[in-house]
């Protein structure tokens, strides 16, 4: 069921794109267009990996992934929320607590069954934590990169604009990582 709600899904919001693409591309809006592009390929992950792969997937992770996506590129980038000052930080927020969620979900994935008494709720915190931070971490050099190999401006900001990031996906892993620490703590 999780599989064909997957495959639902994320091929509503891949064809969403995909009209939206055609719509902006033939009104000359090309940035537009660019971004509802990204979209489909964004849209399209999951998608594919549901299709082509057996991969068991955590539907709320897929659902948060999906709403993540409209909130940026479609209500951030096109409908220009980003403009707004804080949806920037916002979406960040959010992304480091589907990052920890994602975390906690590899990390149940990789644990050996009958380690989960073992296990130290500060590890599962920690893991958490860190997950969510790397994330932050490489998404920051991502935007970095574009900046500077093809002359973009995803670091309007500068310098605050990549510190509020990361503190904000941080604080996003983090209230999650307390969650997920308490949670194991009350398993055991």
């Amino acid at each position: 069921m999780n599989r064909k709600l997957v495959i639902i899904f994320s091929a509503l919001y891949v064809i969403f794109m995909a009209v939206l693409a055609v719509y902006f591309y033939k009104n000359g809006a090309s940035f537009k267009a660019t971004i509802s592009i990204g979209g489909v390929v964004c849209g399209a992950i999951p998608l594919v990996l549901a299709l082509f792969t057996k991969l068991q997937f955590n539907l709320p992770i897929v659902i948060s992934y999906l709403i993540f996506l409209v909130g940026s590129q479609f209500l951030g980038s096109i409908l220009g929320w980003y403009s707004l000052g804080w949806w920037d930080t916002f979406m960040h927020f959010i992304s480091g607590a589907i990052l920890a969620f994602s975390g906690i979900a590899l990390y149940e994935r990789m644990i050996h069954r009958n380690a989960g008494d073992e296990i130290s709720p500060w590890f599962v915190f920690l893991f958490t934590l860190s997950f969510a931070a790397l994330g932050g971490v490489l998404w920051e050099i991502y935007e970095f990169s574009c900046d500077q190999f093809f002359n973009m401006t995803l670091q309007g900001g500068g310098n605050k604009d990549t510190m509020t990031d990361l503190v904000a996906d941080t604080v996003g892993g983090l209230v999650i990582a307390v969650w997920a620490g308490i949670r194991t703590k009350i398993k055991l």
